[in-house]
């Protein structure tokens, strides 16, 4: 079940996926730059290999404008030009190139401009347009025209128009004017077709070239297109709409070539780096000589665009390889794509799907911010990144499609790093509290436990089994009468943050630091294994601490002034929980199980040994060196209750001096319930036994023959306090 903060949390993280959807499905200029640019690296990545294809680019470059002067030339060498390509048999001559004014180098404008000069002489003299214009009739010549921001004139269109689907004239590019052409050449031109590349597009880039414009009544063809048109002889446009809505352009087919396009009529340009092979000098055509064999044959039966790549012509433009050529080789690398048949396709539902995929990761990645560690989200957001790229890739790279992965991406990280900083905020506090709480009672390995398991901490009581330890110091009132007040909190400090450690490090919990005491607990908050042997070990710990203090003076006590303790360890049924006012509780524990473990540890003095445990515990650590200390009665207990002394861990009770003191301490028991004259000597034994293994055993044998009465049936009680 959620906790509020986190109800809040997933509340807040889908209303940010919400926001980023809706910001996608608006598409802003950001979005489509990144998407943009994306695009651009996977081209960088992979561009289209160039093909020898029967497209070749006239280039006006510098060397035909060092020969044959600046530009524009006289357009009566266009016609020889013209003428030249047209011998050579090229499939159609396409102008990158604006014929809107009148040739100023033609001798009739020329004289026309003499002063003093007879008119009728004037008309007498040839006319460049009109010879270029005689040129290019009858052959497969098609002109470019430009956009204008001025006036109403739009060229005529020399292709007819058929569609499928619902009419898509509307989908392309509006054509508000264009620059008009001269008359005779607009006549006798075989196609005409716009120049322009990326009409309203701010990006320097060329990324996508419309193949039509329209001005919502009639389509006009781009030159690439025009000259394809032309070059195949073909008379009609054929272009397929949307089955069931107008204005959407999904293809075309011009003569045997089907190009797919995207709904506004554009074509993704997959360009090759530019090759000097796409080129011929424009020279090397019309020079005196004419051409040669290896000029001809490229232009024969080649769809040729004549245009300029001089740099003072300005006609530079960037392809997504990030390459500045020539504006008319991209109409040629548009013609050469459609040879090839290598297109790239954003099909229309790619922006639907990146929507969905926004919104449907973005509500994945709040659910698993919110209700797993952060560790695991951000593994979960990487795969996620992951696989948007990888999918995105390979789409682009078997099948020329194009889906936008940093969108999703970007609004995943957006929607990760929200939820996450919500989580720190707030949902996380509910843990920050636990672990300041709980951080000076228990170990980092226990803590670490109670955060990372599911209902591991629950307010309120709880009975458990539970190992319960009292340390408490011997002697401490007369300690305390010879030391003033700030020396007693000194020694007190020096002497319980030494022991305390050891309950922590054995994944104990402290309860509470009563005067010179302490409690402690093990088995809760969460369960621990072997509770009770981690118990012991503590005490045992806590005795080889002492003896380093006392060996090193630490209480500065002096020489021979020695701190003892005694240790009481029960294991039985507890109330364990947060306990006290609303306002002001303490996790403690709480009934007959710490009771008897306090009243074994006072029996520590009778018993003259420093570790006790009840048979209880004694049950759960057999692998420890235990002795039997009697059946003791407990204040409050209608029973005696049997305790054991703890005289070391396992290594100890592996011993050979350990073994030959057990044979000796049974002996000495059985001596003690059969009354047998023998056990003065035993005692005596045992003593000489046990300064072989601890010496702490020296008192603890001087007073079990005055506890003989402890030894004494106490098979019976025993029994009746297991029933109670």
């Amino acid at each position: 079940m959620m906790t509020r903060a986190q109800q809040i949390g997933v509340v807040i993280g889908l209303a940010i996926v919400a926001a980023l959807t809706m910001l996608r499905a608006d598409d802003p200029g950001i979005f489509k730059l990144i998407r943009g640019v994306t695009f651009d690296e996977y081209q960088r990545l992979v561009p289209r290999s160039f093909e020898p294809m029967p497209v070749r680019v006239v280039d006006i470059d510098e060397a035909s404008l060092r020969e044959f002067g600046q530009w524009p030339w006289p357009r009566d060498r266009l016609a020889l030009l013209v003428d030249r390509l047209s011998q050579m048999g090229a499939a159609a001559i396409a102008f990158d190139v604006l014929f809107a004014e009148p040739d100023r180098l033609s001798p009739r404008n020329v004289v026309r401009e003499v002063a003093g000069v007879d008119p009728l002489l004037a008309e007498k003299l040839p006319d460049n347009d009109e010879i270029f214009a005689g040129s290019i009739a009858g052959k497969p010549v098609v002109l470019g025209f430009g956009l204008s921001n001025e006036g109403g004139y739009r060229p005529p269109v020399k292709a007819g128009f058929a569609f499928t689907g619902e009419s898509p004239v509307s989908a392309p590019p509006f054509l508000s004017a264009s620059t008009p052409l001269r008359p005779q050449l607009e006549a006798n031109a075989a196609g005409l077709g716009h120049i322009s590349l990326n009409p309203g597009n701010p990006s320097p880039v060329v990324r996508a070239v419309p193949l039509f414009l329209t001005d919502g009544e009639q389509l006009y063809p781009n030159l690439a297109i025009e000259a394809l048109r032309v070059a195949q002889g073909v008379s009609t446009y054929v272009l397929s709409g949307a089955p069931d809505r107008a204005g959407v352009m999904t293809s075309a087919k011009i003569g045997d070539f089907v190009v797919p396009l995207t709904a506004a009529g554009e074509l993704w340009l997959y360009v090759t780096p530019d090759r000097a092979e796409r080129y011929i000098s424009a020279r090397q055509v019309i020079a005196g000589a004419g051409a040669s064999p290896d000029v001809a044959a490229a232009v024969n039966g080649s769809i040729i665009f004549v245009g300029t790549s001089a740099a003072g012509l300005q006609d530079i433009r960037v392809t997504a390889l990030g390459e500045n050529v020539p504006g008319v080789s991209l109409h040629a690398q548009a013609v050469e794509q459609i040879l090839s048949g290598q297109f790239l396709s954003r099909p229309d539902w790619a922006d639907g799907l990146e929507i969905l995929v926004i919104a449907v990761l973005g509500c994945l990645l709040v659910v698993v911010t919110t209700f797993v560690s952060p560790a695991v989200a951000l593994i979960c957001g990487l795969l996620i990144t992951a696989m948007a790229l990888v999918a995105s890739w390979l789409s682009f790279l078997y099948a020329g499609l194009l889906f936008d992965p940093l969108a999703p991406i970007i609004s995943g990280s957006i929607t990760h790093f929200a939820a996450t900083s919500f989580r720190i905020l707030v949902i996380d506090r509910e843990r920050r509290a636990v672990r300041r709480a709980f951080g000076h009672y228990l170990s980092p390995s226990l803590l670490h436990r109670i955060e990372h398991t599911r209902d591991a901490l629950r307010l309120g009581g709880d009975d458990r089994e539970l190992t319960v330890m009292f340390v408490d110091v011997r002697n401490f009132t007369e300690i305390s009468e010879r030391l003033a007040p700030a020396e007693v909190v000194r020694f007190l400090n020096t002497l319980l943050d030494a022991l305390s450690r050891h309950v922590v490090a054995n994944e104990g919990t402290l309860d509470k630091f009563i005067g010179d005491s302490i409690m402690a607990f093990w088995n809760a908050p969460i369960d621990v294994t072997d509770h009770a042997t981690k118990a012991v070990r503590a005490a045992l710990a806590m005795r080889e601490t002492l003896t380093e203090l006392n060996a090193g003076d630490a209480f500065g006590f002096g020489p021979g002034q020695q701190v003892g303790i005694g240790i009481g360890i029960h294991t039985g049924l507890a109330c364990v929980g947060n306990m006290g006012a609303k306002t002001r509780f303490n996790y403690s524990a709480v009934g007959d199980a710490v009771n008897v473990a306090a009243r074994i540890e006072s029996c520590c003095k009778e018993v003259g040994f420093d570790i006790l445990i009840s048979d209880s515990t004694a049950k759960l650590v057999q692998t420890m060196a235990l002795v039997e200390a009697g059946a003791i009665p407990l204040k409050g207990k209608s029973s005696r209750t049997k305790i054991l002394a703890v005289v070391g861990n396992e290594r100890v009770a592996a011993s050979r001096e350990f073994a030959a003191l057990d044979i000796v301490h049974r002996q000495l028991i059985q001596a003690l319930h059969s009354h047998s004259r023998n056990t003065r000597k035993l005692v005596g034994t045992a003593k000489l036994r046990a300064a072989q293994v601890i010496g702490g055993l020296t008192e603890f044998y001087q007073r079990i023959s005055a506890r003989t009465d402890h030894f004494r049936d106490v098979s019976e009680d025993i029994e009746k306090n297991a029933a109670d």
